[in-house]
């Protein structure tokens, strides 16, 4: 049986969700998803995780948010004046936005807060905060 180690190309089948059960993420409708192991790309807690499973293992973790998409941060939130809101715009909390960050990227947000003079941007990872619990298969040491 092939072990994942790091600097495998692995396939996962898996499915990700909330403490509270809600799912954010499967991938079982659909191809397992292909990662090298430890090349920075997955959240740290996820490549822990399959580092050292086996083909057709299942195993369920809890990923803390240090590991995950770490902690919400405070200056990840914007306030943008009202008459800066582009006129096609019109704002609701919990709209999902883009802006444009300093190397011109496009960046996603949502409003979650309105009032008379501004606006609030949250431009932290939706997922910033929790902890992860993930189901996983290894299905595949390529």
């Amino acid at each position: 049986m092939s072990v994942a180690t790091k600097g495998n190309t692995v396939k996962v089948h898996y499915t990700g969700k909330l403490n509270d059960g809600t799912i954010f993420d499967s991938s079982q409708d659909r191809e397992p998803l292909e990662f090298v192991l430890g090349d920075g790309k997955m959240i740290k807690g996820f490549d822990v995780a399959v580092e050292g499973m086996t083909v057709g293992d299942d195993i369920s973790v809890t990923i803390p948010t240090e590991e995950a998409y770490g902690p919400k941060r405070e200056d990840m939130m914007l306030d943008v004046p009202i008459d800066q809101v582009p006129e096609d715009i019109k704002p609701e909390v919990g709209m999902d936005l883009s802006i444009q960050n300093q190397q011109g990227q496009p960046t996603p947000v949502k409003v979650v807060h309105i009032d008379e003079t501004k606006i609030t941007l949250d431009a932290n990872h939706p997922l910033a905060g929790q902890d992860l619990v993930f189901d996983i298969k290894l299905v595949e040491v390529v």
